[in-house]
């Protein structure tokens, strides 16, 4: 390799890095730029959990903690847990195989904190009280709006541990039974955006049900912004067809939304 190649493919590394580079989330930012594009499947799920980690408290998260990562995806979440926190990560997907994510888990260096798993969220393959902490980014709403849902998964809480989300989300609930006018048009062609929910919505649901105390439900400012920014470089930057092609369509998307309507929801409750 000629030293002008080097210095072109350095160059062009460290300005991935330097677009990528945001103020809210400086844990992220530590973690190779190309690594999280290359693993992504959807949002950034780094920035996600570092907004979500503060809310579930350093209790939840103290060093050793055995720690549920629900839809872990290609682990990137599970690797970040371990690293930032040097707890125990149970890594649970059921669209990715383990076997695939124990390399990533091992390249990472943290093959002795995190174990890969397959699991199914409705049919989960552990005891009452295993974990101190069950995290969910960008997968919950899959699985979790059924009001019946909550009690079974927090059973496998300890008493006093925590579950914590982050989701798609709406700021407001649309009003009736029709999607935001602005937006149908992609309501139409992914029905999967009638499980985006506003927090205050997220609440209700985790309270009546009685499982948990709920300590959270927020909103994450500007969290379209940061789903814009991600989408344009993964867009331009992904090795993927298929998730470029993705990346393409959320940005439409959040130029389409007119009305920011569509961001992320950060949801803890302490198993009671």
């Amino acid at each position: 390799m000629s030293d002008h190649t080097s210095h072109t493919s350095r160059t062009s590394t460290e300005s991935l890095a330097e677009r990528l580079t945001h103020p809210r989330y400086p844990r992220s930012s530590r973690y190779d730029a190309r690594w999280t594009i290359d693993n992504q499947m959807g949002p950034h799920a780094l920035w996600l959990l570092e907004w979500l980690g503060p809310a579930l408290g350093l209790d939840a998260l103290r060093p050793g903690a055995r720690v549920l990562d629900l839809g872990c995806g290609r682990a990137m979440t599970s690797v970040f847990l371990a690293k930032e926190y040097d707890v125990q990560v149970v890594a649970a997907d059921l669209w990715v195989k383990p076997d695939d994510n124990a390399v990533r888990i091992a390249d990472a260096g943290v093959a002795d904190r995190v174990l890969p798993v397959f699991a199914e969220a409705h049919d989960l393959p552990f005891g009452e009280s295993t974990f101190d902490a069950i995290v969910s980014v960008d997968a919950y709403q899959y699985f979790g709006t059924n009001d019946l849902y909550l009690p079974t998964l927090t059973r496998l809480l300890k008493p006093g541990g925590r579950i914590g989300v982050v989701v798609p989300a709406l700021r407001r609930e649309p009003e009736g039974d029709e999607p935001p006018e602005h937006l149908k048009e992609y309501w139409a062609k992914d029905p999967g955006f009638w499980a985006f929910h506003s927090p205050a919505w997220w609440r209700r649901l985790w309270t009546r049900g009685g499982a948990v105390e709920v300590e959270t439900a927020d909103w994450l400012d500007d969290g379209w912004r940061d789903w814009l920014l991600w989408s344009q470089v993964c867009a331009e930057e992904s090795s993927s067809a298929f998730m470029a092609d993705m990346a393409r369509w959320s940005v439409d998307l959040m130029h389409a939304d007119t009305e920011h309507l569509l961001g992320f929801a950060r949801v803890v409750g302490r198993r009671l």
